[in-house]
């Protein structure tokens, strides 16, 4: 499996389908279905991630307490909030009416690799959230990559 990186931006059609970009599509793992993992993100955005990548954190999920009403909860609201997608031949998806009101996508969407997941974001909200969130890169990028970055 390749790494998936870069910022793309990509028309929905009027059924909610979105065809992920060429160089998305090339870095995904060979698999015997087109299944991916669709999910809300925690910044009102979605993300799409591989059969192995969701399966990562089945694993985490399976190793909690199901006795803990906490850890019950958790597992409630993680697994309510992914759903199974299928790529079709023409390399879309379709994202449910749950999930594109809320990332709030109506006829494109900043679609954006992220090392082992993609993002799927409403252009405006993707740009608002960066500006505010990255108010200096270059302070950040030394904070998180070291001096050696």
């Amino acid at each position: 499996m390749g790494v998936f990186t870069g910022d793309y931006i990509c028309k929905l059609d009027a059924k909610g389908r979105l065809v992920l970009p060429a160089r998305l599509k090339a870095s995904l793992p060979e698999s015997p279905s087109n299944e991916l993992y669709l999910r809300k993100g925690l910044e009102n955005c979605l993300v799409l991630r591989t059969h192995l990548e969701a399966k990562k954190e089945y694993s985490l999920l399976a190793n909690l307490d199901a006795t803990d009403e906490r850890v019950r909860d958790f597992q409630r609201a993680y697994f309510r909030r992914e759903v199974i997608v299928e790529m079709d031949s023409a390399g879309r998806i379709l994202i449910p009416k749950n999930l594109l009101l809320y990332a709030k996508l109506e006829d494109s969407a900043s679609v954006i690799g992220i090392g082992t997941r993609i993002e799927i974001w409403n252009t405006e909200s993707l740009d608002a959230r960066e500006e505010a969130a990255l108010g200096n890169y270059a302070a950040m990028y030394s904070e998180f990559m070291g001096k050696n970055g």
